[in-house]
């Protein structure tokens, strides 16, 4: 079974194209909502505590996301702390999620971080989404309800999307009203080969 990551810049549509190729019959691996799950596990929160202290929690216990977020993409440092808490886990269950998968032809690993941390050299192809960063930021501003300086942060975290675009096997471009569903029935089609 191949393994295929699709990685693009927040807000360029990974997930909108995760979920045509998810309809084309894809098992798809969603880093960033297996790795949400983790905010619901007690040793992992213990950890995190550790980590960015108690200044991110609420009353309840819980982590309040957006002051994990101020924090680690304020700070270079946190966020590689952060990130060796998380990438573990997440490969794990990956691995997991590909033994369940073993007659597909294929498995998509969806991450904003795959050339990033090196995910890159674990797949057998790599799938870039792609997105102006005029249109990433409209689109996050409306989606995730931030700043724009909140944005930048996180963009100046992650690499530039013309270098994801080099190094990828395929590119989708992800414009409104550019045929973004021929292009993945395309590229599943060489896939499946």
């Amino acid at each position: 079974m191949k393994k295929v990551g699709i990685t693009g810049g927040i807000g360029c549509g990974k997930s909108t194209v995760a979920m045509e190729f998810r309809a084309l019959g894809v098992p798809c691996f969603v880093s960033d909502i297996v790795a949400a799950a983790y905010y619901n596990d007690i040793e992992f929160l213990d950890d995190l505590r550790r980590l960015l202290g108690d200044g991110v929690f609420l009353a309840d216990g819980s982590a309040d996301k957006r002051a994990v977020a101020a924090r680690v993409f304020a700070d270079r440092c946190l966020l590689n702390g952060l990130n060796s808490l998380v990438h573990p886990r997440v490969m794990a269950d990956f691995d997991d999620f590909c033994r369940l998968h073993a007659a597909a032809p294929y498995v998509l690993f969806e991450s904003a971080i795959l050339f990033d941390y090196g995910f890159d050299r674990l797949m057998d192809r790599v799938i870039c989404v792609y997105l102006d960063l005029e249109e990433r930021m409209e689109r996050l501003r409306l989606r995730d309800r931030i700043d724009d300086d909140a944005i930048r942060a996180r963009i100046a975290n992650q690499m530039p999307a013309e270098e994801m675009m080099r190094r990828a096997d395929y590119v989708i471009l992800n414009y409104e009203g550019n045929p973004r569903q021929r292009q993945v029935k395309h590229i599943d089609q060489l896939l499946r080969q």
